[in-house]
């Protein structure tokens, strides 16, 4: 063969290679790393496979109807299914493992609509692309001559991710929680509000506990018993209603809408916008919320998705995980 010729086919080839390598991973493959580091549970979710079905109410205020059309701002009451969680996929994690906690909201709006939230208990994400996400993940398997994430990829993965460098400074400045209902919730993500008069804002939201956020003091995170954050609300919720207030953050234009890993600026208007009521929570082997995958682009009409691509790429790996526990995989 020509060398000029086997030199411009050898080109092609490790280009065609290298674009292989940086494409994003799929759904399934980040959802087979997630079982590699957190095991397989037939019928039991991927990651967050630790939680606590709940069951209330939302009632969201009509201020927010300058900003969209969804009906669940119209001041009635909204049923709600939700669910706590613990992420990832190993099911004897301890309660107080310095991991984000997720908070999943299915609301039954009128016509037999549905909304979803899921959120989580940090103001940002931990990447910025699947790719980041996959990576980080295939940085925390075990190496198997020891049997623990070898330090070394680790550091790699951080030095070689600044993506990923904001949400490590909040878990290290932020103890976990020391109830579910404690803690405040996060969309994490910028969304989309649309009102009837088809004018679009940027938001994000968080919910903020009625009886105030508390964390773990660096002493009670060695003594806490492994399980108690159900046992916990289970507890509250007999006692008396739960609740939070969501509050909404009016974007700008020139805000981050893409990235989930970028703070917007703190001066950024802030509206109380309802009330999330929780009255019951129970195990949630057999209850409401077992079955139902909380995927966040289950959307009704009012709110739309940004092309964040952490945000677009969460629904195809939810089905993927879906799929498998609902099978018995």
């Amino acid at each position: 063969m020509n060398s000029k010729i086997f030199s411009v086919a050898l080109t092609t080839v490790c280009c065609a290679f290298n674009a292989v390598a940086q494409q994003a991973p799929t759904a399934d493959q980040v959802v087979t790393a997630l079982e590699k580091i957190g095991g397989v549970h037939p019928g039991e979710r991927r990651n967050h496979i630790i939680g606590v079905c709940v069951g209330g109410s939302f009632v969201g205020t009509k201020e927010a109807q300058a900003f969209t059309r969804s009906p669940l701002f119209s001041g009635e009451t909204i049923p709600v299914i939700g669910r706590f969680s613990l992420a990832g996929g190993n099911p004897k994690a301890p309660d107080a493992t310095k991991n984000p906690r997720g908070l999943a909201l299915q609301f039954k709006l009128p016509g037999n609509s549905i909304q979803h939230f899921a959120m989580l208990n940090v103001p940002v994400f931990g990447a910025a692309t699947p790719q980041t996400f996959y990576n980080a993940l295939l940085s925390n398997m075990a190496d198997p001559a020891t049997g623990k994430p070898d330090p070394e990829k680790q550091k790699q993965f951080r030095e070689t991710h600044p993506d990923a460098k904001p949400l490590g400074e909040f878990m290290a400045k932020n103890n976990p929680p020391v109830s579910y209902a404690n803690s405040d919730f996060f969309s994490v993500h910028t969304f989309k509000f649309i009102n009837a008069n088809n004018q679009t804002t940027l938001v994000r939201w968080r919910f903020v506990p009625e009886d105030g956020v508390k964390r773990l003091t660096d002493a009670e995170m060695g003594t806490m018993p492994a399980r108690f954050l159900d046992e916990d609300l289970i507890a509250k919720t007999k006692a008396g209603p739960v609740r939070w207030n969501m509050i909404l953050t009016i974007g700008e234009a020139s805000d981050e809408q893409n990235n989930p890993t970028v703070y917007w600026p703190a001066e950024r208007k802030t509206i109380q916008v309802g009330v999330l009521t929780l009255t019951s929570a129970t195990p949630q082997k057999g209850a409401d919320c077992e079955k139902i995958n909380f995927d966040p682009l289950v959307m009704g009409d009012g709110i739309a998705p940004t092309d964040d691509p952490i945000l677009q790429f969460r629904s195809p790996a939810y089905a993927a995980s879906f799929v498998k526990r609902i099978t018995g995989n």
